[in-house]
């Protein structure tokens, strides 16, 4: 595939996730990271499939409904993380918009309510459709900033505790 065919992204973009309704959703772009995730709450797996909520009610991409994958529409993978430690997740298929375009990609279904970033995309998505300028996109600089200066006082009191 040509490189100019290739979407340029930042390192953050607002995306549309139009088969459960959510629309204009902050995504963090992740070259380290295989599969796509997104935040799933209250999943439940019974012998007809899978049912899960998207988002949790703290988040303003909630909405409640439940959301049906029938038995043939999901998986199961492992999925470790960067310290190595692994975790089961349920695997599906999206459609995403991600700067005008609408693909399919395969998502892992996550507790991301600690994170800033409710959807997470990763590099199975981005090969051969888009490449990362880490010095562009729609990143939430403020609560980001906001983040980074509670972690640096923390440090500071624990630094001082430690003397």
């Amino acid at each position: 595939m040509s490189k100019i065919s290739l979407t340029h992204i930042g390192r953050a973009e607002m995306v549309d996730l139009p088969g459960i309704g959510a629309l204009s959703v902050p995504a963090k772009v992740d070259t380290g990271a295989d599969l796509c995730a997104v935040w799933a709450h209250e999943t439940n797996e019974d012998d007809k499939g899978l049912d899960c909520v998207f988002f949790g009610p703290e988040s303003e991409y909630y909405d409640g409904a439940v959301h049906h994958f029938s038995k043939k529409d999901y998986t199961i993978t492992r999925i470790a993380n960067s310290f190595g430690e692994h975790e089961l997740r349920y695997k599906i298929k999206l459609r995403i918009r991600v700067k005008g375009r609408l693909i399919s990609g395969t998502f892992t279904l996550s507790d991301r309510s600690k994170k800033l970033y409710p959807i997470l995309i990763g590099r199975r998505l981005l090969k051969d459709k888009f490449v990362v300028d880490v010095s562009d996109g729609q990143a939430l600089h403020d609560e980001e900033n906001r983040r980074s200066k509670i972690l640096k006082d923390e440090l500071s009191k624990l630094q001082k505790g430690a003397k």
